[in-house]
Formats: structure tokens, C-alpha cells, sequence
């Protein structure tokens, strides 16, 4: 069963759906998925509650997967509340759609035993260390995220009925032989063609344009000669990185001394466990340990745990805030030393404290070269801030010219060549300063200068103080500077529609079988040329669109190649092509995957239209 659901996890269209419904256990922390939310909820689905916390949690997750993804693309769209809310509501969308299919699995009776579970937790690369299961790993983990290892246990038995629930439904479509041939042979087949060219270019030439025509094709047009709105525009840039400070030997030692926290290790303890079913065989466990068992050797042999008995019952380095609370309460002081029998929620232990290794202090010599570069980075920005606000102080009192803005800084203004939104040179490309520079707050009137920019801050350890030096708003070019351009489309347009008139007359002569109506026409058709199928140009698409010729007889038709030339076509022959059987396969496996997508969200839709959802105040909380 394991295996088949690794298979299909590789499945192309099940990635898809798994995307959508699957927790990230380690990830994301599902303990909201058991444990539920407290006072006003997100939604009620069937009468199971999605609580708050439990929203937020998935919220905070898929903010922080389109982060990852779309990099500081994401700070522009975040600024946008309509974009944060649609975060909001795909998140509450998934986990209504993982309790609708979690409810869905149960009706089928679909279940995962716990010899899966446990495969599953070893094959779980975030608790592995070398490629090996981590068993302190895997108990550091799931308690950070609150977790129990019966709780775990129950929230991954979950995800794979789920699963297993994705499973079914992709692979319930199919195609048949007949069906796979005849496709495979259409999609392959291949048409050969010639083609006769009308040179749009060449009749172009031959044609003239009135200055009527060019004036009437200016006036329709006008919103294509439109010149953008331009700037040029002076600025002061202000950059931390490049602010140089000192860090004494008095400076590193008191970071240390405010930080040790930062470079202190938490006292370790490292315990082995044997875990029985029952008190009685906990108690016999005991009593042969005292009376001087090998402590692994029975751990291996009588560990109820097949996870820490493959170690002799080694639970590894456990600090206090990953260390189970029945250890902790068991009271171990000394190495060496023996539990009593220790009930937990997995049944009977007898623990041993094999080590402990005391809280430890970094030495100021072992981190001093770190210490150093923060003091440094620190002080920079405190001299940047100082520096940006005088910087913003002084363009304030003057604002008539950036001179003030200069001298506090220490530097010259830097002034642009003319430019468009379009064409924004790369040092002002920052979102914020192009809305200072665009949203015309800056611009003066009849396009005389305005005044000095606020600070700008981008990217958090720069800035700039702008102003715009001068202005061009957006205007209609005049004729004399276009009138070139439209010339040569209005003979090009010309050109075309001559073409398109003599190649519809050639082309009802073909039909009728006037061969010589080309050559009247000073044109020829070229060598055979074979298209295939998945050719995207407008020269194919018009090839098979045409209808199969007679024996001897082509069938013609028109179209236009990439350079907007009109092209005669001359159907000569339909191939059927071959296909490889890997290609045939992997056409079968897109058509399929496709169709149990197509599947999934049909049978998601309608849970959905057949639930009782009812959305609380949390789901559209900020």
C-alpha cells in the first residue's frame, strides 16, 4: 500500500491535487487540525468547527509560500488589502476542502493501518539525519509543534486516507486501444504542402500614399502617436551598506555581555526508554535491569517502540523544551540512574538517564569575529538613520532645490536623462519611487519643477530624496514627425489587400483547374514541404485545415506567413504519421492526468454544493 501511494505522489496531476488538499506536517503544524480553535471560529463545515487559530495558522503558511515564491514581487502585491484578503480566503478554502475530503474518506471506509503510519514517520526525510531515521529528531520536531506522538500519528493517519482517498479517484480514468491508436495517428499525421508567395513588401514598394490619405489614416489614429509623459529627474541616494563604522574592543564586549543568552546552550540530557504494554511487563523489564540486564539489549528485545529500540532505547540529546514530560517528572538526577515504572500516554516506560551535559556559555574569543560585523552593521544604521533624517530635514527647509539636501548629505545630486514609465532607468527602479515620481505630487505647474520628495526608503537600508527637474506630459505627436511612419503603412495596407484580392482570384481559378493562373501572375509554387501537426504558424493550422485531396488533384487555400506575406497552399498529400510507443504513453498519461483533475474538482464541487458551510466572524479577520 506505502508503495503504491509513493507512486502515485509522483503522478503528475496528483502533485496538482496534493498541492491543494495535503498538510505540511512539519512545516505547517497540524495540531489545529485535531485540536480545533477557541471562541469565534473561521467556518463550520457539517457541523465540524475551523477555528481561528486554526486559520490563521494556514494564513500565515500560504503568506509565507507566495513569499518564498514570487520574492520582493510579493512586498508590491502585499500593499494591496484586496490581495492579503485573497490569501485569507484560499487558505479557509483549503481547509474546508481537507475537511470535506476527510469526511468523504471516512463514507468509504478507507483506512491506513499503523505499520504504514510507522513506515511512513521513517521515510519522512524531515526526521532523518544522514538518510538514517533521527529519533531525537523526530521527538524534537513534533513536540515543538504540540504534538504528542499519538497525536502525530493520528493527523498523518489522516493525510494518508486522504491520500489514498486522491488516489482512487485519479486513477479511475482510462482510454481504450482503438481509442489510443486512432489519436496517436491523428496527432501524428503529417501533410505535405507547396506554397506560392505573394511579397507584400515588393508591392508595397509600388504603391503610393496621397498626403489626403496620410492625414485621414493620422486623424483615425491618433491614440497610436501618442508621446508618454517624460521626466527628468535630480536625486540623493542614501545607503547604509555603504557606511563604514569601527567596532571597539568596548563595544564587542558589551554586546556580549547584553547578548550571552544569544550563545548559550540549554543543559542536555540524554535518556534511554524501554516502552511496555502493560505495567506488569514494565515491572519485570525493571527488575531484570536492576538485577543487572544489559540495558539495550533489552530494549531491543522487549521495547514495545520499534523506533527507539533499533538504538538500544536511545533517545539522543534532549533539551528541556523537547524533553517529554514524563521524563522530566521521573525525577533523574544522577548518570545512571533508573526510573520507576513510568505510566505515559504510550502505554508503560523504564527510563534511564545516560548523560547530562550542562548549560554552556560561547566564550567571547570563540564568537568575537561575529560580534564584531553586528556591532559594525549596527552602528551603520544608527548613522544612516541619523543621516536620513538631517538629509530629509534640510530638503524640507529648502525645498526650492535639492542644495540643502546636498550639502547634508555630502554628496552631489545625481540628475537623469528623459525618461517614461516605460524605460525607467534601473537606479530609480524601486516600486516606491516610482510612485513618488508618477503619481504627480512632485510636478509643478505648466511643467515647471515642483518640490522635494519625502525620504523614500526601499529595501529597508536605502533611500532617496527626489525632485523633478523637468516635465513633458503625455501629447498626441504632431503629424510632421509621424507622417514617414504612416506612409508606410497605408502603402503596406494597401499591399496587403491587393495581395489578398489577387490571391483570392488566383485561387478560384486553381479550383476550377486553371493550372496557368499562377504563372499569369508571375509566381510559381515551391518545393513539397511536410508540416506536422504541432506546428503553431498560421501556414500550418491553414494546411490542416483544408480537405483531404482528390488522387492528383490538390486542394488549395490560402494563409499569411510570419512576415505577413499572403501565401497560396497546394495540398499535395496527408501522410498518417508513426508515433513511438514512449510518446504514445506519455500522450495517454497527459489526456489522463487530465481528466482526473477534471474529476477531482467535479467530485470536490459537489461535496461542497452538499455541505452545510456556514462562515464565522474569523474568516475575514486581518
Amino acid at each position: 500500500m506505502m508503495d503504491n501511494l509513493r507512486a502515485a505522489s509522483n503522478h503528475v496531476v496528483l502533485k496538482i491535487i496534493l498541492g491543494l488538499i495535503i498538510l505540511s506536517f512539519v512545516l505547517t503544524g497540524v495540531g489545529n487540525y485535531l485540536i480545533g480553535g477557541g471562541g469565534d471560529y473561521a467556518a463550520k463545515v457539517n457541523g465540524q468547527e475551523i477555528g481561528r487559530a486554526q486559520l490563521e495558522r494556514a494564513f500565515a503558511n500560504e503568506r509565507s509560500r507566495q513569499q518564498q515564491m514570487l520574492g520582493e514581487r510579493f512586498s508590491q502585491l502585499a500593499s494591496n488589502e484586496g490581495y492579503i484578503q485573497q490569501i485569507r480566503q484560499q487558505a479557509l478554502s483549503q481547509l474546508v476542502d481537507e475537511l470535506l475530503l476527510d469526511e468523504y474518506a471516512k463514507t468509504l471506509k478507507l483506512g491506513i493501518s499503523d505499520a504504514q503510519i510507522k513506515q511512513a514517520i521513517f521515510e519522512q526525510p524531515a526526521f532523518q539525519t544522514n538518510g538514517k531515521f533521527d529519533n531525537a529528531k523526530y521527538l524534537a520536531l513534533i513536540g515543538n509543534m504540540g504534538f504528542s506522538a499519538d497525536q502525530y500519528a493520528e493527523a498523518l493517519r489522516n493525510q494518508l486516507t486522504t491520500q489514498q482517498l486522491v488516489t482512487a479517484v485519479a486513477n479511475t480514468d482510462f482510454m481504450l486501444t482503438g481509442e489510443t491508436d486512432s489519436l496517436a495517428a491523428l496527432v501524428s499525421q503529417q501533410r505535405v504542402v507547396r506554397q506560392a508567395v505573394l511579397d507584400v513588401n515588393a508591392l508595397a514598394a509600388k504603391q503610393q500614399a496621397s498626403e489626403e490619405e496620410i492625414k485621414n489614416n493620422y486623424e483615425q489614429n491618433k491614440s497610436s502617436f501618442m508621446a508618454p509623459e517624460q521626466f527628468r529627474v535630480s536625486y540623493i541616494k542614501l545607503d547604509a551598506a555603504s557606511m563604514q563604522e569601527t567596532a571597539s574592543e568596548t563595544d564587542i564586549q558589551s554586546w556580549y555581555d547584553q547578548h550571552k543568552a544569544d550563545y548559550t546552550q540549554p543543559q542536555r540530557s540524554r535518556y534511554s526508554v524501554i516502552q511496555a504494554k502493560s505495567e506488569a511487563d514494565a515491572q519485570a523489564v525493571l527488575t531484570q535491569l536492576k538485577e543487572g540486564g544489559d540495558f539495550a539489549a533489552l530494549a531491543k528485545e522487549k521495547s514495545a517502540d520499534p523506533i527507539s529500540a533499533r538504538k538500544g532505547g536511545d533517545m539522543g540529546w534532549l533539551e528541556p523544551a523537547t524533553t517529554p514530560d514524563e521524563l522530566k517528572d521521573a525525577g533523574l538526577k544522577t548518570k545512571g540512574q533508573l526510573s520507576g515504572v513510568i505510566k505515559s500516554s504510550v502505554g508503560f516506560l523504564v527510563a534511564r538517564l545516560d548523560d547530562v551535559q550542562p548549560e554552556q556559555l560561547k566564550p567571547l574569543t570563540e564568537v568575537h569575529d561575529a560580534i564584531a560585523a553586528r556591532v559594525k552593521q549596527e552602528k551603520a544604521i544608527d548613522a544612516y538613520y541619523k543621516l536620513q533624517q538631517k538629509v530629509s530635514d534640510a530638503a524640507s527647509n529648502d525645498n526650492e532645490s535639492l542644495a540643502g539636501a546636498e550639502q547634508a548629505a555630502g554628496v552631489h545630486a545625481v540628475e537623469t536623462n528623459w525618461f517614461s514609465q516605460d524605460n525607467v532607468p534601473a537606479e530609480l527602479n524601486f516600486k516606491p519611487v516610482q510612485d513618488a515620481i508618477f503619481n504627480g505630487g512632485l510636478v509643478g505647474g505648466n511643467g515647471a519643477p515642483g518640490s522635494n520628495s519625502d525620504i523614500i526608503t526601499v529595501d529597508g537600508d536605502r533611500a532617496f530624496i527626489l525632485r523633478i527637474s523637468e516635465h513633458k506630459p503625455e501629447a498626441i505627436k504632431p503629424l510632421s514627425d509621424v507622417q514617414a511612419q504612416i506612409a508606410d503603412t497605408v502603402k503596406r495596407n494597401k499591399a496587403v489587400k491587393q495581395a489578398k484580392a489577387d490571391a483570392d482570384k488566383i485561387l478560384v481559378e486553381l479550383k476550377t483547374g486553371k493550372d496557368d493562373a499562377l504563372k499569369a501572375a508571375g509566381l510559381r509554387f515551391g518545393e513539397p514541404k511536410t508540416l506536422p501537426r504541432n506546428g503553431q504558424d498560421a501556414v500550418t493550422q491553414a494546411a490542416f485545415a483544408l480537405a483531404q485531396p482528390e488522387k492528383g488533384k490538390p486542394s488549395y487555400g490560402i494563409s499569411e506567413d510570419m512576415q505577413g506575406n499572403v501565401v497560396l497552399l497546394a495540398l499535395d498529400q496527408v501522410n498518417a504519421g508513426s508515433m513511438p510507443e514512449a510518446q504514445k504513453q506519455a500522450m495517454i498519461q497527459g489526456m489522463t492526468q487530465n481528466n482526473a483533475q477534471i474529476a477531482f474538482e467535479a467530485l470536490l464541487n459537489n461535496l461542497r454544493k452538499d455541505a452545510k458551510i456556514k462562515y464565522g466572524a474569523a474568516a475575514q479577520a486581518q
